[in-house]
Formats: C-alpha cells, structure tokens, sequence
C-alpha cells in the first residue's frame, strides 16, 4: 500500500490547521465490484508478486497499475510495520513515498479503479471533518475514525491508518469522537 504525499496542483486546502495547505495525499475508489473493500477509498496498493524485490516494490508497481502515476518521480520515503487487515485477513505494509515529480493521474484499470484523485491533508485533518464510525448496514460494532471532505469519505483501513498516521506526526487536531456516523 503506497501512501503518497505530494503538493496540490490546482486545489488548495480549505482548512488551516498548520499543516501547509498544498500538501495532499493521493487516494483512490475501488470498483463497486472488488472481492473486498468493494466502492471503498483506498490508498493504491495490493499483493506482493514473486518478481516484486520488497513491499515497497510492490507498492509502486500496484500504484502503477491502477493510478498510471510515473514511478520515477516517486521518492520512496520508507515501510511503516506491518499492519492487520482482519476483513480480508491480510498483513499490510504501509509505504511512505513523496511525490517530488507528479505526473499525470486517473483510474489505469476500471475493473479494480473507478477514481484516482488527491485531497489536502489539512482537510482531513480539519476538526469538522472527523467523525467515527459506530454501525455498518445497521450492525453497530465499536467507533473507528472516518474523514469526510467534500464528496469524499474515508472510512475502514484507509481511515484507521491515516489517523494513526497523523497522531503520529502530531499533526492531530481536537475532534469531537462522538460525531457518529452510521453507514
């Protein structure tokens, strides 16, 4: 899984929250007909392959396949710990990357893609953009974060780690947990 940082092109940030306002983070839609995560925001990302030399090679070449972002404007910045995902009983590898050179974007392969796009950081991270999670399709299970900006909402996987992520930076800012979504 690829989190890719960079700076926005055409689409400040609202927010201000201290974070610089051009920064963003590459995400993406799954097809409505994926096995797992199916309609889902998501980073890009997906199994290692055999000719894949570590999971950050893996993680540019999944990129490749469904952003068509250019792997060589690409700086691998480092993998994070392996991280859980119970749904699809998969480990995950977080790979940092900074786009120093971005390119041209848009969802390479519509079986698995249906939108790539970047969001500023600093309005997923603006207060009133936080919530959490407390049912699925009517079945309540415990609170997980979820980011809403815009048209976009982040919830699941995605969101877990780039809450984690961002209480890691410091880059945090009060929210109120109790602002309940039920999807």
């Amino acid at each position: 899984m690829l989190i890719l940082f960079g700076v926005l092109d055409a689409t400040p940030a609202t927010a201000d929250d201290g974070v610089a306002p051009e920064l963003d983070v590459l995400l993406q839609r799954r097809a409505d007909r994926m096995r797992h995560h199916a309609g889902q925001v998501a980073f890009p990302g997906g199994g290692i392959d055999p000719d894949d030399a570590s999971p950050a090679a893996a993680a540019l070449r999944e990129a490749v396949e469904e952003t068509g972002l250019d792997p060589a404007g690409v700086d691998v910045l480092g993998e994070l710990p392996e991280v859980p995902l119970v749904v699809s009983n998969n480990l995950v590898t977080p790979v940092l990357g900074w786009w120093s050179t971005p390119s041209r974007i848009a969802a390479a392969d519509r079986r698995e893609t249906v939108e790539v796009f970047r969001v500023p950081v600093a309005d997923l991270l603006a207060p009133e953009n936080r919530a959490s999670v407390v049912s699925i399709r009517g079945q309540r299970r415990p609170p997980s974060p979820a980011f809403t900006v815009g048209e976009v909402f982040v919830w699941g996987f995605t969101a877990i780690v780039l809450d984690r992520l961002f209480d890691e930076l410091g880059w945090t800012r009060p929210w109120d947990p109790s602002r309940a979504l039920r999807i």
